[in-house]
């Protein structure tokens, strides 16, 4: 019995000792804790692709919503801050073709940002990025049949988590 009680005092103390320790995890905000709500306007669009830069603001609401503690609201005079930007460019490369036949068998659709996450209340820039850029695939084969829009659309989703980690707090 004392050497069970023991034994459960030994690992109660060890126990402690992790918590105590940690492992490098911290309850610490990952984005700033003074801001509470953000303004996506819809992006400018220096490409040839026409409504890429809805999809992005689509994406990118999504991506706050879901993953920062940020609210979205409409209209800049109801937001702390302000997320704007330009879409300067959507590429496509082929990756690789059929052996056999010679055609496109993937195509990456590259899509390239500038962005500025501002303060509305100082005017000051929070973050910002010139030439960021994320890319999607797609198979237009007969038999996956994926179209240009499956890649740009993934480019798109990639470049929206992207821009939001980005937003993160600096000081972690």
């Amino acid at each position: 019995m004392n050497k069970q009680l023991c034994l459960t005092l030994c690992l109660t103390l060890c126990l402690a000792a992790l918590l105590l320790a940690g492992c490098g995890y911290t309850t610490a905000e990952l984005y700033p804790a003074q801001y509470q709500t953000v303004s996506v306007p819809n992006f400018g669009n220096r490409s040839n692709d026409r409504s890429v830069e809805f999809e992005l603001r689509e994406a990118l609401i999504k991506e706050i919503e879901h993953r920062t503690p940020y609210k979205v609201v409409s209209g800049a005079g109801l937001a702390d801050t302000q997320l704007t930007g330009t879409v300067t460019g959507v590429r496509r490369q082929l990756v690789s073709r059929d052996a056999t036949a010679g055609l496109p068998q993937e195509i990456e659709v590259t899509v390239t940002v500038d962005f500025e996450w501002r303060d509305l209340r100082t005017g000051k820039t929070v973050r910002g990025y010139r030439g960021m850029q994320s890319a999607g695939q797609f198979v237009p084969s007969r038999t996956v049949g994926e179209f240009d829009d499956d890649g740009r659309r993934l480019a798109v989703q990639r470049l929206a988590q992207d821009i939001v980690s980005r937003m993160r707090d600096e000081g972690w």
